[in-house]
């Protein structure tokens, strides 16, 4: 789908509730390839985190605050998407993985770590996503699985659930935990 802004293209992994639009979403993963310098798209009342997947990454410049360099071993940045953004590529164009949830409604948390061997993955989150950077890994919740490749999503739905993930070979994986948020009403 094109970018808010015009500026570029993402395909998009999961967005809640299925076939949202980017108005009426709670929460949307995606994956976007950068090609330029330039503006992101303003997104009030959304909350980002932004991770690069591939290329020698970008030099993001979120409001006021100090640029920061975004690279393939950085930790994911979060900021909110009123607040005016924009990012020059360091060397070529990259592919980010983008999470969004919209506040009142959802939030969300992402963690980036390498994988080789095997790791038990405790969740809480409404919604937890296991999603493979690079490498392959296995994925094992309860009595299903899954052999996730490179850009590969598992969905668990479940709330404390264990998981187990096995990767043969260094792995980088994203683990999205999603929250649905409760909003008061006076009552």
């Amino acid at each position: 789908m094109p970018w808010k802004n015009g500026g570029g293209e993402t395909r998009e992994v999961l967005v809640s509730p299925a076939g949202a639009s980017l108005d009426a979403m709670e929460w949307r993963v995606s994956l976007a390839t950068v090609a330029s310098d330039g503006p992101f798209s303003e997104f009030r009342g959304i909350t980002r985190t932004l991770s690069v997947l591939r290329g020698a990454g970008i030099t993001l410049q979120v409001g006021d605050e100090p640029s920061r360099q975004l690279l393939q071993s950085s930790v994911p940045c979060t900021f909110d998407g009123e607040t005016p953004t924009s990012a020059w590529l360091i060397d070529g164009p990259i592919v980010d993985l983008n999470v969004m949830s919209r506040r009142g409604v959802s939030g969300h948390r992402v963690s980036r770590s390498s994988l080789e061997g095997t790791s038990q993955l405790a969740t809480s989150a409404d919604v937890t996503l296991v999603f493979c950077g690079t490498g392959a890994l296995m994925c094992h919740a309860g009595e299903a699985s899954a052999e996730l490749s490179a850009e590969d999503c598992a969905l668990i739905e479940e709330r404390d659930r264990s998981v187990q993930l096995v990767a043969a070979r260094p792995s980088d994986i994203f683990v999205i935990e999603l929250y649905r948020e409760l909003t008061r009403s006076g009552s």
